[in-house]
């Protein structure tokens, strides 16, 4: 049985990897995202990440599918109970922004779609800063007092807008942000590592990094002069050429080789082990995308196993 981890102070207990709902109702149809959700859950996964805004970026989609699959999946299944669910706001056509009369139309307009009464870790997708942080906590906090929201949590802020929100939620008693989600994988570690990260440790923050295998590239299927058919072949192809790519890529295959286990698995353990991080979130489109992130949960790597990889990524 895997062991869960528990994310920051908020008592939660999640897997540590999260599922990531992106693809749901974008390159995943209904019945291969329930398929997908059916496959991570019987494997012990119980934390699921998705956005208001996903996908309106597919073409015929307004925004909330990936939410709507995700709640009739839980109706049908019976199991709200056994699922941690993240979603986020701020970037949907229809609710853009972080006003506070926006984040709460947006977190009812959330809920209706999930079919559920509360979300269990509600993130604010984008920080805008032209919006007073005391705004936006506030609204949040209205949020967890009325028992639509469980914890808060923010993607996409600078260590200066997040301090600030810390101290306001302290000053005046309010709902604290307990995780943050940042860009973060072995090819892409500045975002995260240095201010951002000092913060979410000394203020006890769990990190639930995206993009934790950048696009796509660090499952190993993105090489020089191989063609890739796929959503993502672009957001991937700019790491393939480029230095530390290669040098990230041969690390990881010997890695990878040693243990007889995929390079996406050690990819996700590396980011799995290092500080703050409680679960990086990785999406399958099919069943058979699933064991290589599910992986992450028993792969331990070695201390020099784990340095090797980060020289090879500086």
């Amino acid at each position: 049985m895997t062991s869960l981890r528990t994310l920051g102070s908020s008592g939660l207990e999640v897997f540590p990897l999260a599922l990531g709902g992106n693809v749901f109702g974008w390159t995943a149809s209904e019945q291969a995202s329930f398929a997908v959700l059916d496959a991570y859950a019987s494997a012990g996964g119980n934390f699921i990440d998705t956005a208001d805004s996903y996908s309106a970026f597919a073409e015929g989609n307004e925004g909330g599918e990936s939410e709507t699959i995700i709640g009739r999946w839980m109706k049908s299944r019976g199991n709200r109970s056994d699922v941690v669910i993240a979603t986020k706001v701020s970037q949907h056509p229809r609710y853009q922004g972080l006003s506070a009369a926006n984040i709460k139309a947006a977190a009812d307009a959330s809920l209706l779609r999930l079919d559920t009464d509360h979300i269990d870790l509600y993130f604010t997708h984008y920080d805008k800063p032209e919006v007073p942080v005391d705004e936006i906590v506030g609204a949040l906090d209205e949020l967890v007092k009325a028992g639509k929201v469980r914890h808060i949590a923010a993607s996409n802020i600078s260590p200066e807008r997040l301090r600030a929100s810390l101290e306001v939620s302290d000053r005046a008693g309010l709902a604290r942000y307990v995780a943050v989600q940042p860009h973060y994988n072995l090819v892409s570690r500045d975002t995260y590592e240095g201010p951002l990260r000092d913060l979410a440790a000394r203020e006890g923050l769990a990190a639930v990094p995206y993009f934790s295998l950048a696009s796509g590239f660090l499952t190993g299927k993105y090489r020089p002069g191989t063609p890739v058919d796929s959503a993502r072949a672009g957001s991937a192809g700019k790491y393939v050429e480029s230095e530390r790519g290669r040098k990230v890529l041969a690390a990881l295959d010997e890695i990878a080789d040693a243990h007889g286990t995929p390079v996406a698995t050690v990819a996700l353990a590396w980011l799995a082990a290092q500080p703050t991080i409680t679960a990086p979130i990785a999406s399958a489109r099919t069943v058979d995308q699933l064991p290589a992130l599910l992986g992450v949960a028993q792969l331990r790597l070695t201390a020099e196993e784990l340095d090797r990889l980060t020289r090879a990524s500086d």
